[in-house]
């Protein structure tokens, strides 16, 4: 597939939500039908130099819509000398995009936006149910160096 990339824009918030639905884990945490909160939350990304959310066309079928979405936050830190990291979340293709190498594709243009931004590494996190997930960052070379902890707020 011949993709495109660009900036989200606020009108492709439910295709972008349809996409974060569409898995074992979003089924039960998101809710397309009611936009409102992902529109307002798009609006405070759209707001931040250092929020982008980026979308993949198929450059062959325009009308074909979105099949893939990924956000990266660009971190400030003072560890590791002062070094920015590219925080890449919310990696997604759609259900009749996968198997075509689109998610290489978006995980080559993350982390080549990281690094135009100035970033010394990229960093992601994957459910520990996401096996499949685990096993294609690591093709990609990414390491499992960190043990991640959550607290819902």
């Amino acid at each position: 597939m011949n993709i495109t990339m660009r900036q989200a824009a606020s009108a492709d918030v439910p295709e972008i939500v349809a996409m974060l639905a569409d898995d074992m884990l979003g089924a039960g945490r998101e809710n397309p039908a009611d936009q409102r909160p992902y529109l307002a939350a798009f609006e405070r990304l759209a707001a931040d130099p250092n929020q982008l959310v980026f979308v993949a066309e198929d450059a062959d079928d325009p009308a074909a819509g979105i099949v893939g979405t990924f956000t990266l936050a660009v971190l400030h830190g003072l560890s590791r000398q002062g070094a920015s990291r590219g925080l890449i979340e919310a990696v997604r293709v759609r259900g009749d995009a996968r198997g075509g190498g689109l998610g290489t594709e978006l995980m080559r243009l993350a982390v080549e936006e990281a690094r135009r931004r100035g970033c010394a590494l990229v960093q992601l996190t994957s459910d520990v149910a996401r096996l499949d997930a685990h096993r294609f960052y690591e093709r990609l070379g990414f390491k499992a160096t960190h043990l991640g902890f959550k607290m819902e707020l």
